[in-house]
């Protein structure tokens, strides 16, 4: 085969659609074809020669602090005009605090994901390879211009034949070509120049390219997104304040999906929620109670959640405080296994515990750490950045203030930011800062440590009842403050009934696996040989008012019936049969 005058052995591209991210393939496939490495090459050196000579000359004339704002901004734009590959890796390093310093942090969470959208008769085309037939066999409407445009493709509205209204996803052409150059290019610099710039990762910089790179092939197969939707859906199928739009795989492909419209509000729309009467605080408050049982729960979570893939929905008030969301864009998702979620509530343990040498072991056990690390200077390190977050500055507390503050070690400690965490990162810090916009007061640990609290005295499993001694004994003590505290806490938030938890309290208590705890409280009542009446006095004030004498009754009647029926159940198997019919 002949080529712009050169040789070429037969080579196909380097992914085909069916493939995941493979670096080796896509350098197989360039290293042939240097005219196009050298003409994006160009393009790229041309774009940040510029900045670099400013940044140096800023240094150079030691006014390099003074100009960062003005740099950083320049980047964003740099990165926005190079393309789909650089706003995406730009929104990956902006939640790097390994690899950017913060002042760039900032600028980069910025990025906006939108493009310009591209011809229209190129997107119907698209609709019509993917789907095998003409769009107006497909759609009995579609509106003539895109809804909204971002870097990966562009949405239309559409109706059905069957009548359901719909959104129709089409990815940007030749977006394959674009990602798997630039991603090359982006490797290569990573190879040469990594060992040249100032970051103490203890691995291979290269490592965090393909990390990215893997994550943006999942982000551009819409099948996948598919998938993750229906998997988010039927995690929250209980849930009737989250809501995920519905899959129409007959009109859907690798390149085009079709999914259920979701006629909501956008919560940065203050004027729209007022006129449907929605309240915004309850929503973002769904908000972050759902992302937490997305880390802690379900284990799979949505990594992108900005103002554009989150909508309010009308509702009537209920009676948790909860608002109606849903949640649209799944191509950015990821799983967290069994261990690392245990791992996670550990953290949160050890924190309200203030006890950072088990703290420094579990940023170990998430990879945020090597396990050789030298843990002698990072404990103290640990301590002052996360000293006053359980003591009086405790509503002052967000995940950005910590961002900022660990960004400040990542480069004099082996700290590393592992992609998971990344993302999680990202989630996070991007939806306390839509809860930010829409009330600046918002506190996310006013919602978060109900939520965690309710968690930990609920004891679902054995992996959190062990957690909750953890926080209730300490050095052989009971603590009856962390009692106090975390029942207090979780009576903040409306959701919370005391008398479930307190039932299944009681059957721990008097089970063979609560023997150590029964034991820590007769240690603790009889304190210093005489009997500890002043924390049972407090208990009793604090829970006074959700004892009312009907709903004890109510209860201990159901646990009653319960208790007969499994004891029934043990001496007539047939019994049981018949009640589970």
């Amino acid at each position: 085969m002949r080529s712009s005058g050169f040789w070429l052995p037969p080579v196909s591209f380097p992914l085909a659609d069916s493939d995941r991210y493979d670096a080796a393939a896509i350098a197989r496939y360039y290293r042939l074809r240097p005219w196009l490495v050298i003409a994006r090459l160009t393009v790229i050196f041309w774009n940040f020669l510029g900045f670099a000579w400013r940044l140096f000359w800023d240094q150079r004339q030691q006014a390099g602090d003074a100009h960062l704002p003005e740099r950083a901004a320049e980047l964003r734009q740099i990165l926005t005009k190079l393309g789909p590959t650089f706003i995406k890796a730009g929104q990956a390093l902006s939640t790097r605090p390994d690899l950017v310093r913060v002042d760039f942090l900032d600028e980069l969470t910025k990025l906006q994901d939108q493009l310009p959208p591209f011809p229209n008769d190129q997107a119907f085309k698209i609709m019509a390879e993917e789907l095998g037939r003409p769009v107006s066999q497909c759609f009995e409407e579609l509106s003539p211009e895109p809804i909204a445009a971002a870097s990966l493709g562009q949405v239309y509205k559409g109706k059905l034949f069957s009548g359901e209204t719909v959104a129709v996803k089409v990815q940007r052409p030749n977006l394959l070509p674009t990602l798997t150059l630039d991603l090359y290019l982006i490797r290569w610099g990573a190879t040469w120049f990594g060992s040249l710039l100032p970051l103490n990762l203890g691995h291979d910089l290269t490592l965090i390219v393909d990390e990215f790179g893997c994550k943006l092939f999942e982000e551009i197969d819409y099948e996948n997104e598919g998938r993750n939707a229906e998997r988010f859906a039927e995690n929250f199928r209980d849930c009737p304040y989250v809501k995920a739009p519905k899959i129409y795989w007959a009109f859907s492909s690798r390149h085009v999906l079709t999914l259920e419209w979701i006629d909501g509000v956008k919560l940065t729309a203050a004027t729209e929620l007022d006129q449907l009467g929605i309240d915004a605080d309850a929503v973002v408050k769904t908000g972050v109670i759902s992302g937490l049982q997305q880390l802690l729960e379900f284990g799979f979570f949505h990594a992108d959640p900005h103002p554009g893939n989150l909508f309010a929905l009308p509702s009537e008030p209920r009676p948790d405080g909860l608002g109606c969301m849903a949640y649209i864009d799944f191509g950015m998702m990821d799983q967290l296994d069994q261990l690392t979620k245990e791992t996670l509530v550990d953290a949160v343990v050890h924190l309200i515990n203030r006890d950072y040498v088990e703290l420094a072991q579990d940023f170990i056990t998430l990879g945020f750490l090597t396990p050789d690390s030298d843990l002698a200077p990072i404990i103290p390190a640990l301590e002052s950045v996360l000293g006053d977050i359980m003591g009086e500055k405790v509503r002052d507390f967000n995940f950005k203030t910590i961002t900022d503050r660990f960004s400040e070690l990542m480069y004099d400690y082996p700290f590393r930011v592992p992609a998971k965490f990344a993302l999680i990162i990202r989630s996070l810090v991007t939806q306390e800062g839509l809860a930010l916009s829409v009330n600046p007061d918002f506190r996310i640990v006013d919602v978060a440590y109900p939520y965690i609290a309710k968690r930990l005295l609920q004891g679902e499993s054995p992996q959190l009842r062990r957690r909750l001694l953890e926080v209730l004994v300490k050095d052989g003590k009971f603590r009856w403050s962390r009692l106090e505290n975390l029942i207090a806490i979780a009576q903040n938030d409306g959701g919370f009934d005391l008398l479930p938890t307190a039932q299944m309290g009681l059957q721990y208590l008097f089970s063979e696996e609560g023997a150590y705890l029964r034991n820590q409280l007769l240690l603790a009542l009889t304190e210093n040989e005489r009997l500890q009446t002043e924390p049972l006095q407090r208990l009793w004030e604090l829970l006074r008012p959700e004892l009312e004498p009907a709903r004890v009754a109510g209860h201990a009647f159901n646990a009653f019936v319960a208790f007969s029926r499994d004891r029934a159940a043990a001496f007539f198997p047939a019994l049981a049969l018949e009640s589970n019919r």
